[in-house]
C-alpha cells in the first residue's frame, strides 16, 4: 500500500494533548529541605547522647503516676500540700528501705552459711542415694565436708559483693547511686509539681484535644497506681505466708526473711517465669536445710497460695486496675530489659498495659460475626443458608 492511499489523521478528534508539568524548585525550598534535614540528624545525635537521661526522664514520670493516687490521698484527707505529701512518701519508703537492707544483709550471710553447712553433706547424701537406687554414678567435688566450706565461702563472697553494690563501695555503685538519685529527683518534681506541669501541657492543645490527653493523663494515673499498689499488697500477703510456713516447718528467721522477700517480689513482679522461680528457690533451700518433708510442706504453700492468688485474691485486687496477658507481659518485660536495664522491665509492664488500655478506648472496634469455635456456621450465614441455626 502507497502511503499516498492513506487518509490523513485527524488530530482533533483525540481531543488536545495533556499539558506538559514543569516543576520548579527554587533555592529557599533547597535549602529548607537542606535545615530539615540537618535538624532531624541533630535531634537524632542529640537523642542517641541522651539516651540514659530520657530513660530516667520516663521512669521518673511513671514512678510519679504510681506516687499520685497516694499523695492526692494525703492531700484530700489531710489537707496537706503536695510537695509535703510526696515527702512523707519518701521518708517512709527510705525508712522502709534501710531496716529492710539492716534486716536482709546479716539474714542473706546467716542463709549462706546455713547453706553452706548443710546443703553439702545433703548433696553428697543425695547422690550416693542416685547411684544406689539408679546405678548411676554422680560425680561430686570433693567430700561433704569440703562441699560445705566451698559453698559457705562462695556464699559469703557473694553476700558481701550484693552488700558492697547496693551501698556504692563497688567501681559502678556511684553511677548506680546518681541515676537513683537523679530518677528520685525527678519523679518529687513531676509529682508535686503534677498539676501546674498539666496545665503548662493542656494549655497549648485545643478544647477538644485537651479532653481526650486530661482523660488519658487521668486514665494513665488511675492504672499505674492501681498496678503497683495492687502488686504490693499482693507481695505483702505472699511474703507474709511464705515466712510464716518456713517457720512453721523449722527454718531460722534469719534464714525465712531473705527467703520470703525474694520469693514474694519475684512471684509478684517478674511475668510468667517469676511464679515459678519465687516458689522454687525458697522449696530447694528449705529442702536442702531443713530436709524432705518441710520443703514438701512448703511446695504444699506454694501451690495453694497460687490457686487462691489466681482464682480469688487477684481477681480482687486487680479488679479496677490493670490486665494483661501473659504472654504480652512476659514480652513486655523483655523489652523493656532490653532497653533500659531491671528497672525498663519494672515499668515497661504498667506501660504496656497502660497502651493497651487506652488503645481500647480509643480505638474503633466492631462487633465480632466470625464464629472462631464454628467456621462454617459463618459461611453458612453469609451465603443465606437457612439450616445454620439447625
Amino acid at each position: 500500500m502507497d502511503n499516498a492511499d492513506l487518509e490523513p489523521v485527524d488530530e482533533k478528534a483525540f481531543g488536545d494533548p495533556p499539558p506538559k508539568i514543569h516543576i520548579a524548585i527554587g533555592w529557599q525550598t533547597i535549602w529548607k529541605a537542606i535545615a530539615a534535614i540537618l535538624i532531624t540528624l541533630l535531634a537524632l545525635w542529640a537523642a542517641g547522647e541522651m539516651a540514659t537521661l530520657l530513660s530516667m526522664l520516663a521512669i521518673s514520670f511513671f514512678f510519679s503516676l504510681a506516687l499520685q493516687p497516694a499523695v492526692i490521698w494525703l492531700v484530700d484527707r489531710y489537707e496537706w500540700k503536695r510537695g509535703a505529701a510526696v515527702g512523707v512518701i519518701y521518708l517512709a519508703g527510705f525508712v522502709a528501705s534501710a531496716l529492710m537492707i539492716i534486716v536482709l544483709i546479716p539474714a542473706v550471710a546467716q542463709l549462706a552459711s546455713g547453706i553452706g553447712e548443710k546443703g553439702g553433706p545433703w548433696l553428697t547424701d543425695t547422690s550416693v542415694w542416685i547411684e544406689d537406687t539408679f546405678n548411676v554414678e554422680i560425680w561430686t567435688p570433693g567430700t561433704g565436708e569440703e562441699i560445705a566450706q566451698e559453698t559457705e565461702d562462695a556464699l559469703l563472697n557473694w553476700a558481701k559483693g550484693a552488700f558492697g553494690n547496693l551501698i556504692g563501695i563497688a567501681t559502678s555503685g556511684i553511677g548506680l547511686i546518681f541515676n537513683l538519685a537523679t530518677i528520685a529527683m525527678f519523679t518529687f518534681y513531676f509529682t508535686a509539681d503534677a498539676p501546674r506541669f498539666q496545665r503548662t501541657i493542656l494549655s497549648h492543645m485545643s478544647p477538644a484535644s485537651q479532653r481526650r490527653v486530661g482523660w488519658t493523663w487521668d486514665e494513665a494515673i488511675r492504672q499505674t497506681g492501681g498496678y503497683f499498689y495492687s502488686r504490693m499488697l499482693l507481695m505483702l500477703i505472699n511474703g507474709t505466708g511464705f515466712f510464716f510456713t518456713m517457720v512453721l516447718v523449722g527454718m531460722p528467721v534469719g534464714f525465712a526473711i531473705p527467703l520470703a522477700v525474694f520469693g514474694a517480689f519475684v512471684s509478684v513482679f517478674i511475668p510468667a517465669i517469676g511464679t515459678y522461680i519465687g516458689g522454687a528457690v525458697p522449696v530447694l533451700l528449705t529442702l536442702a536445710i531443713q530436709g524432705f518433708t518441710a520443703g514438701l510442706i512448703v511446695l504444699a504453700y506454694v501451690l495453694l497460695y497460687q490457686q487462691v492468688e489466681n482464682y480469688w485474691l487477684s481477681p480482687k485486687i486487680s479488679s479496677k486496675t490493670m490486665t494483661l496477658n501473659g504472654a504480652v507481659a512476659f514480652g513486655a518485660a523483655l523489652a523493656g530489659g532490653a532497653i533500659a536495664g531491671p528497672m525498663g522491665a519494672f515499668v515497661a509492664l504498667p506501660a504496656a498495659a497502660l497502651i493497651i488500655s487506652l488503645t481500647s478506648n480509643f480505638a474503633r472496634s466492631y462487633e465480632v460475626v466470625y464464629d472462631i469455635e464454628n467456621p462454617k456456621a459463618t459461611v453458612a450465614r453469609a451465603a443465606g443458608d437457612p439450616t445454620d441455626d439447625q
